[in-house]
C-alpha cells in the first residue's frame, strides 16, 4: 500500500481516532458541499460486523441462502449485500472501483486510516495518538487547539468547530483534483 491509489475522481480520506467525529462532520459537510454542486459520494469503513438487512425480510433470507451477492431494489433506493468471508480487511481499491459507474466528482473515505491516500486528519486533544497529524498523506488538520505535534508546511490548518471553512477547503481541494485528474 505504499504506491497513491488511482481514480478518475478525487479522493480524501478522513482519518481520526474513534470519537473524534468524523461521522459528526460528515453529517454537516456533505449538505454543504451538495449546496456547492458537488456530487459527493462516501466510504466508511466498518471495525465490526453489521448488517444492513433485517432478519425475516425475504432479502435477508436469500442472502443467508447463498445469494452473492444480492440487491434489493425500489423506486427509493437499491441496496447490495455481498458476503466477504476470508477478507481480512476491505480493499479499497475494490471498493473505488464500485464508484466508477455513479462518476462522482469526490469520494470521501471515512476510516481506512492506513490507506495511501490524501487525507483531511481530524484531531481532538486526548483522543487517540497525535502522531496521526504527521501522516504523509495529510493534506489538512482541523483541530480545537494548538497541534500537539508540527504539522508539515504543506498541511492546512483548520478549525474542527467551522464546518463551512472545512467545506470551502473540500470543495477548493477537489477542484484542483479534478483539473489535475482531467
Amino acid at each position: 500500500m505504499s504506491d497513491a491509489l488511482r481514480c478518475p475522481f478525487p479522493v480524501l480520506g478522513v482519518a481520526a481516532w474513534s470519537g473524534t467525529g468524523k461521522t459528526t462532520l460528515l453529517e454537516q459537510l456533505l449538505p454543504l458541499l451538495r449546496d456547492k454542486g458537488l456530487s459527493v459520494a462516501v466510504i466508511k469503513h466498518a471495525h465490526h460486523q453489521f448488517d444492513v438487512d433485517q432478519p425475516g425480510k425475504d432479502s435477508y433470507k436469500l442472502r443467508r441462502a447463498g445469494a452473492a451477492p444480492m440487491l434489493i431494489a425500489s423506486r427509493q433506493r437499491f441496496a447490495m449485500m455481498q458476503e466477504t468471508p476470508g477478507q481480512a480487511e476491505p480493499d479499497l481499491a475494490h471498493l473505488l472501483s464500485l464508484m466508477l459507474p455513479h462518476h462522482p466528482d469526490l469520494v470521501i473515505v471515512e476510516g481506512f486510516k492506513a490507506w495511501p491516500i490524501p487525507k483531511l486528519v481530524l484531531y481532538r486533544d486526548g483522543i487517540g495518538d497525535p502522531a496521526i497529524l504527521s501522516d504523509q498523506w495529510a493534506q489538512a488538520a482541523a483541530l480545537v487547539s494548538e497541534p500537539p505535534v508540527t504539522l508539515a508546511p504543506s498541511v492546512a490548518r483548520l478549525d474542527l468547530n467551522n464546518c463551512e471553512e472545512i467545506a470551502r477547503w473540500v470543495s477548493e481541494w477537489a477542484d484542483q483534483q479534478r483539473r489535475t485528474l482531467a
